[in-house]
């Protein structure tokens, strides 16, 4: 943690709110532009969040939620900041919801993993132990007998499976809406479509199109948006637990659905429509969980998520825009980390303390 100099660049720490009735301006209202509002608003900042189309209109508005941990292995900073986001997921949305009187959709339900190789098996053990020592007892990672697991178990070649309880589901949809109500209870502003009057300190959170334009200022490639694609099917599984089981991800609800998901596509014929592969997906599912094959298809979605050059989200001053600052690149780990990220987004804007680690700096893109 670092306190930024007052060198070229002290137009990023000019008096908040001095000649301006906002504090702070974010233009995005997906899951990291909203967590980074909520934040400032909730240290007294008057905040105003803008967005051109709506709020969670992109891939924060998709529907798997699952917030999982990397692997408890080879720990670093990284891992560190994603452990001390999820661990406080509980009490983050709580208190969104509680603003807001809106539910987010949010339980720690954690996750089941099928073991189907001794390989898998012996990493598995592994990662119990390194789970324990990193985990500090505020989470556990075990293998269990499948039988001991519940109705709602994948199937498994071994009969084993993970068990890990640091893994929670969320509803996107609801998260973000549950957000931008609470941003308003606070005193805050969502401004829906255009608005070129930008005051106070200024946050880009605008995902895929954010990083199509750092692009093209730069000339190089610096992110990209990769294509998800996802079901909700109608079968009421709540409170039971989150399957994984390689790159399908099986998601019980709170509303009574399930979520299966989902694809990652760099090359596809349209951002926004599902196709075959997610037909496969649904399959694979079924596989995974025989359970699923009787449920109806309530909805398929298709949408780009912001994938940074480094993988990590990308966070700090903005690269091409000065005396501004970015929140972007949450491929995948998006809602997992939104309560730090707000959290390292607030300190940095408002408070002039760099708390971001390198590898989720612009610079680890450019």
């Amino acid at each position: 943690m670092k306190d930024c100099p007052r060198t070229e660049r002290d137009e990023h720490w000019g008096k908040a709110g001095d000649l301006a009735m906002v504090d702070v301006t974010v233009i995005g209202a997906g899951v990291f532009g909203l967590a980074t509002a909520w934040a400032c608003a909730k240290r007294g900042a008057r905040v105003r969040v803008i967005d051109r189309t709506g709020v969670a209109a992109g891939c924060s508005g998709g529907v798997v939620g699952m917030l999982s941990p990397h692997a408890p292995e080879r720990w670093n900073d990284i891992k560190e900041f994603q452990f001390q986001s999820l661990i406080g997921g509980e009490r983050y949305w709580r208190e969104v919801e509680e603003v807001s009187g809106q539910m987010s959709g949010y339980d720690r339900v954690g996750r089941l993993q099928p073991i189907d190789t001794e390989r898998a098996l012996g990493l598995a053990r592994e990662r119990a132990d390194n789970a324990a020592e990193h985990w500090r007892g505020q989470a556990t990672w075990q293998v269990i007998e499948a039988a001991g697991a519940g109705d709602w178990c994948p199937q498994t070649a071994t009969g084993l499976v993970i068990h890990e309880t640091l893994s929670a589901r969320i509803h996107p949809r609801q998260a973000c809406h549950a957000l931008a109500a609470a941003i308003r209870a606070m005193g805050g502003e969502i401004v829906i479509g255009e608005a070129s009057e930008r005051l106070g300190k200024t946050v880009w959170a605008t995902g895929v199109a954010g990083l199509q334009e750092i692009s093209a200022r730069l000339g190089k490639q610096v992110g990209n948006g990769v294509k998800g694609q996802a079901a909700i099917l109608g079968l009421d599984a709540r409170g039971a637990p989150i399957t994984s089981a390689g790159d399908v991800l099986v998601v019980p609800h709170a509303d009574g659905t399930v979520a299966v998901g989902s694809t990652s596509e760099r090359e596809y014929a349209s951002p926004d429509q599902t196709d075959d592969q997610l037909e496969d997906l649904i399959q694979r599912a079924c596989a995974v969980l025989p359970m699923l094959a009787s449920a109806p298809i309530v909805e398929r979605w298709a949408n780009l998520r912001p994938r940074a050059k480094s993988r990590a989200p990308m966070l700090g001053v903005h690269p091409t825009r000065e005396g501004d600052f970015i929140a972007n690149g949450g491929f995948k780990i998006g809602f997992g980390m939104a309560p730090k990220v707000g959290e390292v987004m607030a300190d940095l804007v408002l408070d002039r303390v760099d708390a971001i680690p390198e590898r989720f700096r612009p610079e680890a893109s450019l």
